[in-house]
């Protein structure tokens, strides 16, 4: 799978041509929500002819960290904008759009804009069904001066002159800020519009097919090899099991190692499901002490994290060969994973075990990433569809360093264990109180902390918990979940009272930008 889910020739597709921007890829799941199938390419991969021949029924140029007017920006063939096929720009997609058509794009500090910010639209086809006023996500500094002959304004903000323009003729749109995430509130409409509107695109892309020919393509590159999967219990690893469990059968091992860093009765649970419920071939390694030693005295948590990836590695290598020869390590990576650890030109946010914490040289022939290209919620929708239980589908997601990064300083087994119980209460609340899907991911994190508290009579100094809930749909951006004020009282409350080390109870109100769900 190169880049793209597959997809059958003959079906319609949508184009989403990649200028290093971080929403790539989340501009192709919007697509792909409405039953329109996209494919990303590297703009310098693909030349005009060949997306003519290809049959697209639409191109969106994505945003990036670049200057159209710098000559060392990615810049494309001016041609595609009379090729007859319908194009969008978003950011500086759309900035390169006007500088390709002869427009004028500059930079000034007053015209930067960043986050939600009011947009005020013109009558048009993209905008259609969409307010005259609505909140869109921005985040640039340069913009559109002077629109392109044959282009007219759509939109503008306070700040910025052209907040979108077009030119129906030849169905070219630009926007300057981001249709595709949550925060711009009308994106989706504003997508649809361009999809069904302006491309003509009819909707018939759905979710099975994904299943069905990621099954049929594994069955085949993977024929005869012998595959080790790495098995969390997660969401993620648990539906990349499934789906290589059916392409490829009993020539899968799956490793589950527990590391010490997992939580509360995580570890038997996971062998427990996988081997009942699912008759895979599972070893569990438990490696808790091999990975603490390493960890000792780590307190950076980019190093925490290349530690953990080295170390992972190290251990399926060590029951690689222990099994005979291994073709093919198999990993339940996810888009936001990669996009965090960087991914082209893309900025690097942190590292993940199964992406920027590789290390250089694996035992391995090939590596296979099967949900590489999807976001959490159409993981779950792959599960569902393979037939995994609702209660493991549904589970809260864990990063693969697992406490590691929920620990924050130096992780000791006392510290583990005090945030175990810590986390283990928080999430038995929130579920207690149904609130399970309000927030997308929910959990507990010990701080570097300590402060004074008063315990009866005596005194205490002991550590803070910070707890933590999201609700988003693509784990790209995230705002805090506003959990009732009863539900967070009996957290704090059982947890000052039945966790002994901790003293004080804090929620964290900061959304996604500008932190990340994760504490590190």
């Amino acid at each position: 799978m190169n880049n793209t889910i597959m997809s059958n020739t003959m079906q319609e597709k949508i184009l989403v041509l990649d200028f290093g921007g971080q929403y790539n890829q989340l501009i192709a799941r919007r697509v792909r929500e409405q039953h329109v199938y996209a494919e990303i390419k590297p703009y310098n991969k693909i030349s005009v002819a060949q997306i003519k021949e290809a049959g697209y029924k639409g191109v969106i140029f994505t945003g990036g960290p670049n200057s159209v007017y710098d000559e060392n920006s990615p810049h494309y063939d001016p041609a595609i904008l009379d090729a007859g096929i319908p194009v969008l720009g978003i950011c500086y997609g759309a900035q390169l759009m006007a500088w390709m058509a002869g427009g004028t794009v500059s930079s000034a500090d007053n015209s930067s804009e960043y986050g939600k910010t009011q947009v005020t639209a013109a009558e048009n086809t993209l905008f259609a069904g969409v307010p005259r006023e609505s909140i869109c996500w921005m985040s640039h500094t340069d913009f559109i001066q002077t629109p392109p002959v044959g282009f007219r304004v759509i939109a503008h903000t306070d700040k910025c002159p052209c907040a979108a323009m077009c030119d129906e003729g030849r169905r070219l749109y630009a926007v300057q800020f981001h249709p595709e995430v949550t925060h711009t509130v009308y994106g989706r409409q504003m997508l649809h519009n361009f999809l069904f509107v302006v491309c003509g695109c009819c909707g018939d892309w759905k979710m099975e097919d994904f299943v069905e020919q990621t099954i049929a393509k594994y069955r085949t590159e993977l024929a005869d090899k012998k595959v080790l999967l790495a098995l969390s219990g997660g969401v993620d690893s648990a539906v990349a099991a499934v789906l290589l469990h059916r392409a490829v059968g009993s020539n899968l091992t799956c490793v589950f190692v527990d590391h010490g860093l997992l939580r509360k009765d995580e570890g038997d649970f996971v062998e427990r499901t996988f081997r009942e419920k699912f008759a895979m071939n599972l070893i569990r390694v438990n490696a808790a002490e091999r990975f603490l030693s390493k960890l000792a005295g780590v307190t950076e948590p980019e190093k925490k994290r290349k530690i953990i990836g080295e170390e992972f590695i190290r251990v399926f290598e060590d029951e690689a060969k222990k099994l005979g020869k291994i073709n093919a390590l198999a990993q339940g990576t996810i888009y936001p994973d990669v996009i965090e650890s960087g991914k082209g030109d893309s900025a690097v946010i942190k590292s993940h075990h199964n992406v920027g914490g590789l290390p250089d040289v694996v035992d391995f022939d090939e590596i296979v990433e099967p949900l590489r290209e999807l976001f959490k919620d159409e993981v779950r929708e792959v599960g569902t569809r393979l037939g995994i239980p609702h209660d493991l589908v549904w589970r809260q997601p864990f990063p693969g360093p697992g406490l590691a990064v929920r620990v924050i300083g130096e992780i000791t087994e006392d510290k583990l264990a005090l945030l175990r119980e810590a986390d283990a209460i928080f999430c038995e609340e929130v579920a207690q109180a149904g609130l399970e899907k309000v927030a997308n991911q929910y959990f507990a994190v010990l701080t570097g902390l300590k402060s004074v508290g008063v315990m009866g009579d005596a005194g205490t100094y002991g550590y803070t918990i910070a707890l933590r809930a999201v609700t988003t749909d693509d784990f790209m951006t995230a705002e805090w979940t506003r959990l009732p004020y009863e539900v967070l009282e009996r957290a704090s409350s059982r947890i000052t009272n039945e966790v002994p080390g901790v003293s004080r109870v804090v929620y964290d109100i900061t959304g996604k930008p500008p932190a990340t769900v994760e504490w590190e």
